[in-house]
């Protein structure tokens, strides 16, 4: 995580719109014997995180938290434009985190909450790495009834190009205007092989659709709008094993980019000792 990891920090400059950050959802879990409220801003959708904030308070009944779901995009508009106060910032953009970091917006801490922390899961004692998750290749088993399946890019390519038809209109990837996990898996495909662009023309032929999050292509290629989302949140779509009859997982053979999904506390942080 601390060189190659990050190399992408500089290609990304986010232009902030003027109106107020965008929140996608907002939920409470209330304090259960306290009066402490804790305040997390994150990408990770409620339904995967909300495990990991109840096991958290049965350990700290004392412990309110309020959880806002928002893009990776959206952290930095609420965090640096707007000055708003988190007690912890979660994101899959680990990229974003570590400019947050650089720029002197996360708090330095040492202490027993991060000495299990591995040299490489951290940035400067500021920015720590919790989860390893692959970017993926969901395909709609029905889509691809009668074809093999891809395991590698060259073999999506090839099939794509031999069945046009079939596959006109039912691309789907992250949009990167929108999107920092997104841009972050673009740029490490991008850096690693060749075969991204010509993957890139592929889709762009294709008239590929953009999307803002894995949980939404997961769900149209389930209900057969699309037959491929490309760089999904591997771990997003294996949760979904409700969907095992109708998508088929890969992580490419050829090479896997893996995301590691990162916490950080703001300087301005009202309550800093509960979030550790």
């Amino acid at each position: 995580m601390r060189y190659c990891l990050f190399a992408c920090l500089a290609l990304f400059n986010v232009s902030f719109a003027v109106q107020a950050f965008e929140v996608e959802s907002e939920i409470s879990f209330p304090v259960r014997d306290g009066d402490t409220d804790i305040r997390i801003l994150s990408t990770a959708d409620i339904d995967l995180f909300a495990p990991i904030i109840e096991s958290f308070q049965d350990a700290n009944p004392s412990v309110g938290i309020t959880y806002i779901s928002v893009s990776s995009t959206e952290v930095l508009q609420a965090v640096v434009v707007e000055d708003l106060a988190f007690d912890l910032v979660v994101s899959s953009a680990m990229d974003l985190q570590t400019k947050l970091a650089n720029d002197g917006y996360a708090m330095r801490i040492n202490g027993t909450a991060t000495s299990a922390v591995p040299d490489w899961a951290q940035w400067r004692d500021s920015v720590f790495a919790f989860t390893q998750e692959p970017a993926a290749i969901v395909l709609s088993k029905q889509a691809f009834d009668g074809l093999d399946l891809p395991t590698t890019r060259q073999d999506l390519i090839a099939t794509l190009r031999a069945n046009p038809d079939r596959f006109l209109g039912r691309l789907g990837t992250y949009d990167i205007r929108s999107s920092g996990l997104g841009y972050l898996f673009a740029t490490q495909d991008s850096r690693t092989s060749e075969a991204y662009w010509r993957l890139t023309e592929v889709f762009g032929s294709l008239q590929t659709q953009l999307y803002c999050c894995s949980s939404d292509m997961i769900e149209d290629v389930s209900s057969g709008e699309i037959a491929v989302a490309y760089n999904v949140l591997g771990s997003y779509a294996r949760a979904r094993v409700d969907l095992a009859g109708t998508i088929a997982v890969i992580e490419p053979e050829d090479f896997t980019t893996v995301m590691l999904r990162t916490a950080l506390v703001p300087k301005n942080a009202p309550n800093p000792e509960a979030a550790l």
